[in-house]
């Protein structure tokens, strides 16, 4: 869909053709691969570097901030390039970014959840971080580049703001089946060792296969769904030179127009405007309790709950099926009581699992029905919240890949120093040494789920009293007078503008 003109109104693209369901679905797909890696990345990580491989709690939550540094420095950066590339050739400017990252996830994953090729028993943990990083740092580079560029097509080929909800709840649906595809692959992989004589309940050294053999059948289903998003989205490319800049193309005097004009923001424009940093705030509150929530739901299950290791694949399993099922409400529920509302019941259901989870210490099968909660809960409010992000860029899509990159950077940012945090504050160097150790989990899952919810819920009341709106920039005093002569400066200004 070719971009609206600077100036449009909100509901330019009303009568605009509805984008057909092949394309919808196609475009869908394009974050598949991302989705797959993302789940083992924040599930298993932690829970594969420590016990599986052994390493202690510091390294293993240093490797998870060094990835998630790494994405939040190159995600502003790539948003910038992505918005002033014009692709290549007569490919468009996001898929090319988008091929790339996909390139740099296939060739560097595998190497994250396989045991150091060169290290020893006697070989020292920071030789083993040394041997890790690169591989993470390409592989956060490719998955920036991957979500931004997929990310900023969504205004680009839908304008209505009900499609934009639906569009943004596909790609959500997608990621979600990709959730279920890794902990169904997972939960495959565990019951194929039963027959093995040193198959025991709890993970260990034995399990590296597992994990092996589960990062390679994710990438390959990640390449087979990138391609058909590649064959199957159609971006109209950007000729050098046809991006329209506002600081030299833009009249400063226009002929007595019906209505203001409304300049087109770069990445500058965008750090003035309040509504950016509302929704920043609110993204990275959703971020922080969907990512959390789900990075540390396996050590609750194995070394809180001391439940088998089976769990680690049903339980996030049962999460993303609500979220999955949760997501196609996400339309009519919009429309029915709005934005604002929409996110509030979920943080409201995110609460009811927090409280539960307090209250009720130890649990067995009851398990399951807080992870429907939890898994309902994130799936609201991070579709929601894509959708505000969405409504934020309205019609400056050229800047869109900045604007999701900046998010994106606050919510990587938060989530490495978190993640941290919380490492660091464990009470023992091994997981299962004292009382401490086995409640310390099941306060961390209170605490990312209902604590980041009342922030959440504070930054929502700023966005219901002060809604999301994107101010008009003029051009100011210094700009006028350095480009007009002196006697055509106050005529340019705009009205009531002090000097």
């Amino acid at each position: 869909m070719a971009e609206p003109p600077a100036g449009a109104g909100a509901g330019a693209g009303a009568g605009a053709a509805e984008l057909p369901l092949r394309a919808r679905l196609s475009f869908a797909a394009g974050h598949f691969l991302n989705d797959l890696c993302a789940s083992l990345w924040f599930t298993y990580l932690l829970l594969y570097l420590h016990a599986v491989l052994g390493y202690g709690h510091r390294l293993a939550g240093a490797l998870l901030l060094a990835g998630q540094v790494a994405d939040g420095l190159c995600t502003p950066l790539l948003g910038y390039e992505a918005d002033r590339s014009a692709g290549c050739g007569r490919y468009g400017r996001r898929k090319s970014w988008h091929l790339a990252g996909t390139t740099c996830v296939l060739v560097s994953f595998p190497f994250i959840f396989n045991p150091c090729l060169a290290c020893k028993e006697n070989t020292p943990q920071w030789a083993a971080f040394i041997y890790y990083l690169p591989f993470i740092v390409i592989f956060q580079f490719g998955w920036a580049a991957t979500q931004i560029s997929h990310l900023s097509l969504i205004p680009e080929l839908v304008t209505s703001d009900h499609e934009k909800v639906e569009l943004t709840a596909f790609r959500y649906a997608f990621t979600v089946m990709a959730n279920i595809t890794v902990y169904g692959l997972a939960w495959l992989l565990l019951n194929f060792q039963v027959d093995q004589p040193d198959r025991t309940e709890h993970l260990g050294i034995q399990d590296v296969p597992i994990f092996r053999n589960l990062s390679l059948i994710v990438v390959v289903l990640g390449a087979v769904f990138s391609l058909i998003f590649h064959l199957g989205t159609k971006e109209k490319p950007y000729p050098p030179g046809s991006l329209p800049q506002p600081e030299e193309s833009t009249p400063l005097l226009q002929k007595e127009p019906m209505s203001p004009p409304r300049p087109l923001l770069i990445w500058k424009d965008w750090l003035l405007e309040p509504a950016f940093y509302q929704v920043a705030v609110l993204y990275m509150s959703t971020r922080l309790i969907v990512n959390l929530s789900q990075t540390y739901i396996a050590m609750y299950l194995t070394n809180s709950l001391l439940l088998p290791k089976k769990y680690i694949a049903t339980i996030p399993l049962v999460m993303y099926i609500s979220g999955f099922l949760s997501s196609f409400l996400m339309k009519p529920v919009n429309k029915w009581i709005g934005r604002n509302l929409t996110y509030f019941v979920g943080i409201l259901v995110i609460l009811a699992f927090a409280s539960w989870v307090t209250l009720a210490g130890q649990m067995g099968a009851e398990i399951y029905g807080a992870a429907v909660l939890l898994g309902a809960g994130s799936a609201t409010i991070l579709v929601t919240s894509l959708s505000m992000t969405a409504d934020l860029i309205g019609t400056n899509t050229h800047s869109g890949a900045f604007v999701y990159g900046a998010m994106s950077f606050t919510d990587k940012m938060a989530n490495g120093l978190a993640v941290m945090a919380i490492q660091n504050l464990h009470p023992c160097p091994t997981e299962l040494c004292c009382p401490a150790c086995i409640s310390f989990y099941h306060w961390v899952m209170v605490l990312v789920t209902g604590g980041i919810a009342i922030a959440a819920i504070t930054s929502l009341c700023c966005i219901m009293v002060w809604p999301i709106r994107v101010r008009y920039h003029g051009p100011s005093y210094r700009e006028v007078a350095g480009a007009l002569p002196p006697r055509e400066v106050l005529a340019a200004l705009p009205a009531g503008r002090p000097s």
